[in-house]
């Protein structure tokens, strides 16, 4: 299948390099030339702009960071909407607000376009390992249609309904798993503050009930004072804003995301937006003057 995939970050890239070696004709785009040689080095093709992506494939798929960015790429200026031809399927795999991604699919539907919405969870590993999970709203027929693209990045393929399905189980998800690590850094502080060694606390909980994957990932990055970046804060903050937003929508009350949307929001005060999103602790952290941290060896 011909494939445009805009967009190569810490998600899109990997995900973009497992189609070329899927075997599909994949033209690629983005603002990041290293980035580009990376994928036109396994064999794909360098487009020029999104109408040119567009114009030249039976899929297009986009992987951005903010919905903001998705619509400009989408409907702006050179975008995907002045090239895309009757008969493309346009998927969006970054984290969208539903509200988006179907305004988009209105103003490309006259084109003869179907429009999908597949988040992906798995994190950047994940992406590189074929594991993500791939949760996809919209026509049947057209998710059917790209299974075999799908198949060539993810493992956990789900067709979750009517379009934009797919951004609100990703805005569910990254909810939960956010106010998760939350939790996590609350209580490893408050261990360490009453004495437990991190490490014994740590093995505990990761053999309790209080372990998930959201926990062993803050206890990890907590541990080692490591905030190197998989998933900045910023855009965690952005994700939950977006819980926010369906929950004002549907008037369903989120008290433990928007706690947690405040301590993202506390944590981008105090410098660390562009920390992994476990960074959460360092307001903790920084507000009690203590680390929590393994024994120096």
């Amino acid at each position: 299948m011909k494939v445009g995939f805009i967009g190569l970050g810490n998600m899109g890239g990997p995900m973009c390099r497992n189609i070329i070696r899927g075997g599909h004709d994949v033209i690629v785009l983005d603002l990041n030339p290293a980035a580009v040689k990376t994928c036109t080095d396994l064999g794909a093709k360098a487009g020029t702009s999104p109408r040119d992506v567009a114009s030249q494939v039976d899929v297009v798929m986009t992987s951005l960071p903010m919905p903001k960015d998705v619509e400009a790429v989408a409907l702006g200026p050179n975008g995907i909407i002045e090239g895309i031809r009757q008969g493309t399927v346009y998927i969006d795999l970054s984290t969208n607000s539903p509200t988006m991604i179907r305004k988009i699919a209105g103003v490309l539907a006259p084109k003869g376009v179907v429009t999908l919405d597949a988040p992906v969870s798995g994190g950047a590993i994940g992406a590189e390992k074929k594991t993500i999970a791939i949760m996809v709203g919209g026509d049947r027929a057209a998710y059917d249609r790209c299974m075999p693209v799908f198949e060539s990045f993810g493992q956990s393929i789900s067709h979750l309904g009517d379009l934009g399905s797919g951004a609100i189980a990703k805005i569910v998800n990254n909810m939960l798993a956010f106010s998760n690590m939350a939790a996590a850094a609350e209580g490893l502080m408050l261990g360490a503050a009453a004495g437990i060694d991190p490490e014994a606390l740590n093995e505990v909980i990761r053999n309790s009930s209080g372990n998930s994957m959201a926990y062993r990932g803050v206890a990890h990055k907590t541990l080692n004072g490591d905030w190197s970046a998989t998933f900045t804060i910023d855009l965690a903050y952005k994700d939950l804003h977006l819980a926010l937003e369906l929950g004002d929508e549907l008037g369903i009350p989120l008290p433990q995301g928007a706690q947690t949307h405040n301590l993202m929001r506390m944590a981008r005060g105090m410098g660390f937006g562009g920390d992994d999103a476990t960074a959460i602790m360092r307001v903790y952290e920084t507000t009690l003057g203590r680390e929590v941290r393994k024994k120096k060896q």
